[in-house]
C-alpha cells in the first residue's frame, strides 16, 4: 500500500494527478523478484506515470524539478476543508490542523522519495529528465508566467523545508496570496451545464484572456470612475450594486469589465460569464460560490431580449426578489446596447389601440429588470474630436510614424465606411493600418 493512501484531506479521485502518483508508488512498492513478463510490465506502467507526470508539468509549463512541482501541483489546486478555509485568509486555528499537519508529513516523503534504487532494479533512467528540465520558451501555457512561476517557487520552498512546521507556513502563506484550486489559479470562469436542462453546472476555467488594464481605454473617465469606486467598495465589503453598462455598440463596455478583473484578480475578483439561454443554472452556480471566500461578478456580456423572451423573470428573481438572497460576495455585471434591456414597441406607450388593458403595467413589467442594477453607466459614441484624439493615442502607443493630417483624414474615412465612431473602429483602422505597414515592410 503507497504512503498517499494514508492522506486525510488531500486524497485524490481517479484518474487525476494525485491518483496517478499513488499509482507510481504502487509499482515501486511492488519491486522485488519477477519474471522477465512481470519486470516488463512495471517498467511499462512506470513509464506511463512518467510521463503523465512530465505531460502534465509541461502542459502548465512548469520546469526545474518536474516532481516537486507537480506535487506542488496537487497541493495548491486541491480543494479541501483546510484549503478553503486558509484561502485569502492565511493561516487558521483549529483542530483541522492536525489533518493539515498529518498530510504534509506525507508529501514531505514524497518531495524526498529517492527513485534511484527503483530505477537500478529496472534498469532505466527517468528521474534525470524529471528532476532537472529546463524551462520552455513558449509562453502560451495554462497560467500566467506570474502565477506558474510562484508554484515554482513554492515547490523550491517545500523541497527544502527543515520540518513540517516550515512546510505547513509555506503552503498557508500561496493560500493567503493566490487561494485554492481552480478559484485561486484562474481569473474567469465559463458556465457547462453538466445535465442538459437540469440547471447543474460546472465552472470551466477561460484560460486565455485578453490582458487589457481600464487604462488601455483612452477617455471614458466618468464611466470608468463608476465602475471602479462600485468594484472597490464590493472589494472591501461594502455596500455595492450590479451594475449595467449601456450604450452604442463598440464603445469600452466589454472591455471595461475585462479591464476590472485584470486590475483586481490580486485582490480575490473573480469572474463568471453568464449567457442568457444558461439562466436555470444560476441557482446552482450560487451554491457553489457563496461560502468561498473570493468576490464573483457575473457577467452577462450584450444582454437583451426580444419581447417574446420570458427568461428575464427567472433572472428578477435571482437578482432581487426571490424569497433566497443573493450572497454578499456576488454582484451582477452586465453590458448591453439597450438601456432597458427588454425591447419595448410604441403600443406599449399607449400609442395604438391594443388588447391589453393595463399598459402601464406592461411597461413596469419590461423596465423592472434594468430597474435591479442600481448603477447605470452610459458608454456613448464619441464626438469626432473625441474620435480624433482615440486614433491618436492608439497610433501613438502603436509606435506609429505617420503625419497626423494623414493619420486623421483616413481614420475619418474608416469611421464612415464601418458604423460610425467608436473606440472598436479606432483599434480596427489601426489594426488595418499596421498590416498594412507590415506587408509593405515585407515587399521593400
Amino acid at each position: 500500500m503507497s504512503i498517499i493512501s494514508g492522506l486525510l484531506l488531500y486524497r485524490g479521485r481517479e484518474g487525476d494527478l494525485l491518483w496517478r502518483i499513488s499509482r507510481l508508488q504502487d509499482v515501486c512498492a511492488s519491486l522485488g523478484p519477477a519474471t522477465p513478463g512481470e519486470l516488463s510490465d512495471r517498467i511499462s506502467e512506470y513509464m506511463a506515470i512518467s510521463q503523465e507526470i512530465i505531460e502534465t508539468a509541461m502542459s502548465h509549463g512548469f520546469s526545474g524539478n518536474l516532481w516537486h512541482c507537480c506535487l506542488t501541483y496537487v497541493l495548491v489546486y486541491h480543494e479541501n476543508a483546510y484549503a478553503r478555509a486558509c484561502e485569502i485568509r492565511g493561516e487558521i486555528a483549529g483542530g483541522i490542523n492536525q489533518a493539515a499537519f498529518h498530510d504534509f508529513r506525507i508529501f514531505m516523503e514524497l518531495f524526498h522519495y529517492d527513485f534511484s534504487d527503483i530505477e537500478k532494479a529496472l534498469g532505466i533512467s527517468i528521474y534525470e529528465i524529471i528532476r532537472d528540465c529546463p524551462a520552455s520558451q513558449d509562453d502560451r501555457k495554462l497560467w500566467s508566467r506570474r502565477i506558474r512561476a510562484r508554484i515554482e517557487e513554492l515547490a523550491l520552498h517545500l523541497s527544502s523545508a527543515g520540518d513540517v512546521e516550515t512546510f505547513k507556513a509555506a503552503i498557508d502563506l500561496f493560500y493567503k496570496d493566490f487561494g485554492c484550486g481552480k478559484f485561486g489559479l484562474h481569473k474567469a470562469f465559463r458556465i457547462v451545464e453538466k445535465e442538459m436542462g437540469r440547471g447543474m453546472a460546472e465552472l470551466v476555467p477561460i484560460t486565455n484572456i485578453a490582458h487589457v488594464r481600464l487604462d488601455d481605454l483612452v477617455g471614458l473617465e466618468i464611466q470608468k470612475k463608476k465602475l471602479i469606486e462600485n468594484t472597490e467598495a464590493f472589494l472591501a465589503g461594502r455596500r455595492a450594486n450590479n451594475c449595467l453598462l449601456y450604450g452604442d455598440a463598440g464603445t469600452g463596455k466589454s472591455t471595461s469589465i475585462k479591464g476590472i478583473l485584470n486590475e483586481y484578480y490580486d485582490r480575490g475578483l473573480r469572474i463568471i460569464e453568464l449567457y442568457k439561454h444558461q439562466f436555470r443554472c444560476l441557482v446552482d452556480v450560487l451554491a457553489q460560490i457563496k461560502n468561498r471566500n473570493y468576490k464573483f461578478i457575473i457577467y452577462m456580456d450584450d444582454l437583451s431580449f426580444e419581447e417574446f423572451e420570458t427568461d428575464y423573470k427567472y433572472l428578477k428573481a435571482v437578482i432581487e426578489g426571490g424569497l433566497e438572497k443573493k450572497p454578499e460576495n456576488v454582484l451582477i455585471y452586465a453590458t448591453s446596447n439597450r438601456r432597458h434591456l427588454i425591447r419595448e414597441n410604441y403600443e406599449d406607450k399607449g400609442g395604438e389601440v391594443r388588447s391589453d388593458m393595463h399598459t402601464s403595467d406592461t411597461v413596469q413589467e419590461k423596465l423592472s429588470l434594468s430597474g435591479r442594477f442600481g448603477i447605470s453607466i452610459y458608454f456613448g459614441a464619441p464626438v469626432k474630436k473625441e474620435f480624433d484624439r482615440i486614433v491618436l493615442e492608439l497610433s501613438r502607443r502603436a509606435g506609429m510614424q505617420i503625419q497626423e493630417e494623414q493619420l486623421l483624414l483616413g481614420a475619418n474615412a474608416w469611421e464612415l465606411a464601418h458604423g460610425g465612431r467608436s473606440g472598436r473602429c479606432a483599434q480596427q483602422y489601426i489594426d488595418y493600418l499596421l498590416g498594412t505597414l507590415a506587408e509593405e515592410g515585407k515587399e521593400d
